[in-house]
């Protein structure tokens, strides 16, 4: 029996999430290197390879040095190299096939000097988001760091990698194919514009809306969504999936009701559920409120919305006749806006069968 604030883990839709994703690239020239820092736990991580996946992707050094440990041999850190941790890169890269990301000359002949041992080497390449990277279109800085890569004996330049991030902030499933596109024509004039100097070129792409709202990836040697494993409700309002492929609820027990102002309060703040919030309709939401049935959710089942978060308390707004269905000591669910936060602040799940799996902290 459920007691206090829990993420919830449905297997059954966790493994179609994996198979829908992997199904997309069978048969074709383009391989599924998943992300693995929305789940982070060896447990899920082992469900991939009953669908084919052999290689992953992380987002930092620890996490790669924990999945390398729990058997994979092909990791991706999708996150510009830190410099300072070169001697745990060089040791890790003795044991694995371990691939960089790189966007400066500085982190480039540092790498070179210092390491040892053989690591690949992806440019980070900025298709529009605007977080970090080079520009796609700025072909001389490409050809700068290229300049340099091209004579190192232990940085070996694999290619290209971008994350579309920018399809986060989307209206609807064609904005996020228009911003698909525009980031597959960019990488693929950059590849034909060095294929002279390079014709080995790989181009590794990934965000889990435009590789869920797409089936066609030529062009692209790998995917690399990370989020399509338990998907959020920020994914479903996006047209990414539908609200039954969400596969992670917080369950939250309900400890007071104030019905003159239409609001409930739930043991579940900002410690359970991070503070991604989500605005629609003008009213910006922290967690979309359903139903409980023992240890499952019924994500056809509003109960309203979690408007407010401190450290510990949530406050749900609902109208009265979903109140009227809340009772104090109720567990109600939430779908979290952002999965890959709530499952790093919760640092576990529990199935709903209720079997434990950890995570790497």
């Amino acid at each position: 029996m459920l007691t206090q604030p829990t993420l919830l883990l449905d297997k059954d839709k966790c493994l179609a999430n994996i198979e829908r994703m992997a199904n997309k690239v069978k048969g074709s020239n383009t391989i599924l290197r998943p992300h693995f820092k929305t789940h982070q736990s060896a447990e899920v991580g082992n469900w991939f390879r009953d669908f084919g996946v052999d290689c992953i992707t992380v987002s930092s050094l620890k996490m790669a040095q924990y999945f390398a440990t729990n058997g994979w041999t092909d990791i991706t850190i999708a996150f510009p190299a830190n410099i300072l941790e070169w001697s745990a890169i060089n040791e890790l890269a003795a044991k694995i096939n371990l691939n960089i990301v790189v966007e400066s000359l500085e982190s480039i002949t540092f790498l070179e000097k210092n390491l040892s041992n053989v690591v690949g080497v992806y440019i980070k390449t900025d298709t529009g988001y605007g977080r970090t990277g080079i520009n796609a279109e700025d072909y001389e800085a490409m050809q700068h760091l290229l300049n340099t890569l091209k004579t190192c004996q232990n940085l070996i330049f694999i290619g290209f990698l971008a994350h579309a991030g920018h399809t986060y902030q989307a209206s609807s499933a064609e904005e996020i194919n228009s911003i698909f596109q525009s980031s597959k024509q960019q990488l693929l004039a950059l590849k034909t514009f060095l294929a002279n100097d390079f014709p080995l070129i790989q181009l590794s792409y990934g965000d889990t809306p435009s590789c869920s709202v797409n089936s066609d990836f030529d062009g692209f040697d790998e995917i690399r969504p990370g989020n399509f494993v338990f998907y959020d409700y920020m994914q479903y309002k996006l047209g990414s999936c539908s609200i039954n492929d969400i596969a992670v609820a917080m369950a939250c027990p309900v400890v007071a009701k104030h019905e003159d102002r239409n609001e409930v309060v739930i043991h579940g703040g900002a410690v359970h559920l991070s503070k991604d919030a989500l605005t629609i309709d003008d009213t910006t939401i922290y967690g979309h409120v359903v139903a409980m049935d023992g240890n499952k959710w019924q994500a056809d089942q509003s109960l309203g919305e979690v408007v407010k978060l401190s450290q510990e308390h949530g406050i749900i707004k609902a109208t009265a006749n979903q109140i009227s269905k809340i009772n104090i000591g109720d567990m109600v669910g939430i779908l979290p806006i952002h999965s890959c936060l709530t499952a790093n602040v919760m640092k576990g799940y529990t199935t709903c069968d209720g079997q434990s799996i950890s995570m790497m902290y």
